[in-house]
């Protein structure tokens, strides 16, 4: 505490002026009440920017139970679900057979057009960028938006794209998939995406182990996302505790 009157320097628990004597609940000089204000402020960024600093949003604590409780849900049914993809088979029509392959596949399709202006090998491979990047895209966009929780769901969704494209690897040489249009690989000529992108680049022998890398790397995504989620919620939960 500094006297408005004589500036001498106290404790801030004075009452009254240990060298002048003046009652402070009697002097309020023009800018006093802005000073005291000013250094709230200063102090409730310096809280804000800690806890951005250590990982936690200033505005969690906010979050009603029923939400929190939202959360936990959704994290569960992620968790479940992500330990069915992992341990489903790569070969095979299940993971075309999948809910998640409806959500990914019109991004696939948009992919192809986005892409064509770049010439047909990007066009073709178009198709899995853009199956890739919408949720790279959405995991972004919630980070910058400080909502770590709604990024790790992004995450997951990515994890979950690279274990779906995977199949269609893993049957560029076989070609025994049923695509869109109700045909297979095999079936019809420069039909199959990645029988032209690794024939394209020479590769094709490796089609089953290039399957797996996809698939693996998409498992470590998914499971970075339910751990990252995970502590999230962990986080929030201590935070409301703490204030409550």
């Amino acid at each position: 505490m500094i006297c408005p009157k004589c500036t001498f320097e106290q404790p801030d628990s004075t009452m009254q002026c240990l060298r002048c004597g003046v009652i402070f609940a009697k002097v309020h000089p023009v800018g006093y009440e802005h000073e005291a204000d000013h250094e709230i402020a200063s102090s409730e960024e310096e809280r804000i920017w800690n806890d951005r600093l250590s990982g936690t949003s200033h505005d969690e604590p906010n979050k009603s139970p029923i939400q929190l409780a939202g959360r936990v849900f959704v994290w569960v049914v992620l968790l479940i679900w992500g330990v069915t993809f992992i341990f489903t088979p790569i070969s095979g029509e299940a993971f075309s057979e999948s809910y998640m392959h409806l959500v990914n596949l019109p991004f696939h399709e948009a992919g192809h057009v986005i892409f064509a202006p770049f010439g047909r090998f990007i066009q073709v491979l178009g198709g899995t960028l853009g199956q890739w990047l919408i949720p790279l895209v959405v995991t972004i966009s919630f980070i910058l938006k400080a909502d770590r929780f709604a990024a790790s769901v992004g995450l997951w969704w990515l994890g979950q794209s690279f274990m779906d494209i995977a199949p269609y690897m893993d049957d560029a040489r076989s070609g025994q998939l049923m695509l869109l249009g109700g045909v297979t690989g095999s079936e019809v000529e420069d039909y199959h995406d990645w029988e032209i992108i690794l024939t394209r680049l020479d590769l094709m022998q490796y089609d089953h182990l290039i399957a797996r890398i996809s698939f693996g790397c998409g498992v470590l995504l998914m499971l970075t996302a339910l751990i990252w989620g995970g502590r999230e919620l962990s986080r929030q939960y201590q935070a409301r505790r703490r204030l409550y």
